[in-house]
């Protein structure tokens, strides 16, 4: 059995964002040489998310919306984790949408359900952060 792993480094431009990584995925897919196994993708951030749904633009805003009722930014003093930080809705907001995703490889490829796609999921952005890319199979 064989093992890749990778970092993927994303800079967001805003404090909440999605990304769609599925290309980044499929490059280190092709790296690794896996053609049977499985990949998981991590977010190596408490404030951050990896999930797999539908790239649709209004899906996208709806997410946003429906987090934004769920675990509202302001005011800051909601929350009590907000002391130094004010971060308390991103936190959350990553316990809604998931720390990971495994997805199985079938011939060399992501072995998707329709529309299936894997997003990076920023809630507190503005900085550097990564992603892990774990491969094993053979």
């Amino acid at each position: 059995m064989k093992s890749y792993r990778k970092e993927l480094w994303f800079n967001t431009t805003g404090r909440r964002e999605f990304m769609n990584i599925t290309p980044h995925v499929e490059e280190c897919l092709t790296e690794s040489g896996i053609k049977e196994g499985f990949v998981l993708c991590n977010a190596m951030h408490i404030t951050a998310s990896v999930f797999i749904n539908d790239d649709e633009s209004g899906l996208h805003q709806d997410f946003e919306v429906w987090l934004e009722k769920l675990a509202p930014e302001k005011p800051y003093s909601q929350y009590r984790h907000n002391g130094f930080e004010d971060n308390a809705d991103a936190h959350l907001k990553r316990s809604v949408m998931g720390r990971e995703v495994v997805v199985a490889v079938t011939d060399g490829a992501l072995d998707f359900g329709p529309w299936e796609r894997i997003f990076y999921g920023e809630f507190d952005g503005k900085r550097k952060k990564r992603v892990l890319v774990k491969i094993i199979g053979e």
